[in-house]
């Protein structure tokens, strides 16, 4: 017997075949295909990535039977390079590349989501402030991001373009996603950077930085894409969810729990539950930090249709190549598992 039909028969399903796609409801309570599950991120202290540390640091993954082993890589785009080469299993990452890589004929699909909102600020040097007012006066200039190809390089990309500049008008340089990222602007190896909280809470708080463009809030994100714009997700090749679908159930449930308790949490119990080294030596900065960023996490883990049109329009404009794109809104998310979520 195929371990598929093994799967499905001890869910009680006859039909295997048109009733697949139910089967992460009615096999809730049966264990994963694949415990030991390796999970990419690119970034993991930042905020951005922040149901992912509360999902593993409050044992939501342990409670759904997963022992979950966290690769953090410099940025989103080599953890989609690590699921595309099958070193990880599962990645949180930009919602956007669901879509870029589905276009290319790699069939990888959101399962959740967890950011609304990008969260992603454009903010440059506090002594250029008098020179750079706006994202239009950064031609020519060095501006920092978690990595080339990541979410944070496509929002300056967008915000470049819509301020009638070109994407290589300014110098591209990956600084990374915690203390090197703060480092590279104090020590003013870069003029700016497109970056997350909590690095650009520190900045900001210790003067650093003059904001140019803010995406933690609805008002920041709809001011520059004209409608929410889903930022994080938890994504996968669709080949190993249908593999695994108990698995993948329970990865969403941990996922759902995370955002739950997010949306519950006090400043001060998220500061007290993250590693010490995510607070950057300040726990109330930190804490600060959060409340800026609340807004940005996922209420229900669901990427509307919405959300789509709207990044598929920021694509578009970006990149030649998704210019006449048919991506269909179905294929970058499967929903079926936050809609079987249990929490």
């Amino acid at each position: 017997m195929k371990r598929r039909d093994f799967l499905i028969g001890t869910a009680g399903i006859g039909l295997a075949a048109p009733l697949f796609s139910m089967l992460p409801a009615t096999a809730e309570d049966a264990a994963p295909e694949k415990p030991d599950l390796t999970l990419g991120v690119g970034g993991k202290p930042l905020l951005y990535y922040l149901p992912l540390t509360i999902a593993e640091r409050k044992g939501f993954f342990k409670e759904e039977g997963l022992n979950v082993t966290i690769n953090d890589f410099a940025g989103g785009s080599k953890s989609l390079q690590a699921l595309i080469g099958g070193s990880v299993d599962v990645v949180t990452g930009a919602y956007e590349h669901t879509i870029r890589m589905q276009d290319k004929g790699q069939d990888i699909t959101a399962v959740c989501d967890l950011g609304r909102f990008p969260g992603i600020v454009i903010a440059v040097r506090k002594d250029l402030a008098g020179e750079i007012k706006s994202v239009a006066d950064l031609k020519g200039r060095k501006m920092g991001v978690t990595a080339p190809g990541s979410s944070t390089a496509l929002m300056l990309q967008y915000a470049l373009q819509k301020n009638g500049l070109k994407a290589d008008d300014v110098a591209m340089i990956g600084i990374g996603g915690g203390a090197s990222a703060v480092a590279a602007i104090k020590k003013g190896e870069i003029d700016g950077l497109s970056h997350l909280d909590p690095v650009i809470a520190q900045l900001q708080f210790e003067g650093d930085i003059a904001v140019l463009l803010d995406t933690r809030t609805e008002a920041g994100t709809r001011a520059l894409f004209g409608g929410p714009n889903p930022a994080a997700t938890v994504y996968v090749q669709r080949a190993f969810a249908e593999a695994n679908p108990v698995t993948m159930q329970r990865t969403v449930n941990a996922f759902m729990k995370a955002l739950k308790w997010i949306s519950e949490a006090k400043p001060e119990d998220v500061a007290a539950t993250v590693p010490e080294e995510y607070l950057l030596g300040n726990k109330d900065l930190y804490m600060q930090a959060f409340q800026n960023s609340k807004e940005m996490y996922s209420p229900d883990g669901m990427v509307t249709k919405e959300g789509y049109d709207s990044m598929m329009g920021v694509l578009k404009k970006l990149d030649p190549e998704l210019a006449n794109a048919d991506v269909p809104y179905e294929k970058t998310f499967d929903p079926k598992f936050v809609q079987a979520a249990k929490i």
